[in-house]
């Protein structure tokens, strides 16, 4: 059977459709409900999934799209129910971020919070793990702030908006695991625990130093039995 056919700039249907008027109160509760369970899943996807955007503000972008994109192109979907939604969006985002400022506990569930990866040039490997992010990521973030090996990191916390916000010694930093060249370049040179090693080491898996005569044990720190030789300018000996 066939579709009635569309009578072009039929007011009624572009703006209130074949529906009862009631029904835009069921739209009121359909948006909120969708609303915040798109908040609530952007929030469960972590700081790496956010880019530069919180949850609320991602998910503002995806419901506007949604919304303003379906009655541009379906003459079923009534310009008044996309403009309601539209509306009601705009709304929650505003009330939404009206509640951020004034609970902590509302920020944090919306926001989370700042995540401290690197302390005195260790990482937390379980922080790390926790916030979805792999060695190779949190190198990569410390080579684009000019970090050439962890020694120089006094502390590095993941931020609420994704980016990491980084801070070295000022000056006379350790020696720590280089992060340059990239690993998958030029690997750093790799000793197993039990062997005999002069010098200062660091893990291969959180960079905590070691220097201690004897055969190297499994890091203190991590259980990692894998090492390199500590440098304070992985450059220069490359």
């Amino acid at each position: 059977m066939s579709s009635p056919e569309v009578v072009p700039f039929e007011l009624q249907r572009m703006f209130l459709g074949d529906t009862s008027p009631l029904f835009l109160l069921e739209i009121v509760f359909r948006t909120a409900v969708i609303f915040l369970w798109l908040v609530f899943l952007l929030r469960l996807t972590g700081k790496r999934g956010l880019a530069q955007l919180s949850p609320l503000e991602l998910a503002i972008v995806i419901a506007l799209g949604s919304a303003a994109g379906d009655p541009l192109f379906y003459p079923e979907v009534p310009l008044v129910h996309a403009m309601l939604v539209l509306a009601l969006v705009v709304g929650f985002q505003r009330l939404l971020a009206s509640l951020v400022i004034r609970s902590e506990t509302v920020e944090t569930f919306i926001d989370g919070k700042p995540v401290e990866l690197v302390r005195g040039g260790v990482i937390a490997r379980n922080r790390l793990d926790s916030v979805s992010l792999s060695l190779e990521d949190l190198f990569e973030r410390l080579r684009t702030q000019g970090v050439r090996q962890l020694g120089e990191v006094q502390r590095a916390y993941l931020e609420q908006d994704g980016n990491l916000s980084v801070f070295t010694y000022p000056q006379n930093a350790p020696a720590g695991l280089p992060i340059v060249p990239p690993w998958d370049l030029e690997p750093p040179p790799r000793c197993r625990a039990g062997t005999l090693q002069a010098g200062e080491v660091a893990c291969l898996n959180c960079g905590f130093r070691l220097s201690a005569p004897g055969p190297l044990p499994t890091c203190p720190n991590c259980g990692c039995a894998d090492w390199t030789p500590t440098l304070t300018d992985p450059l220069e000996t490359a």
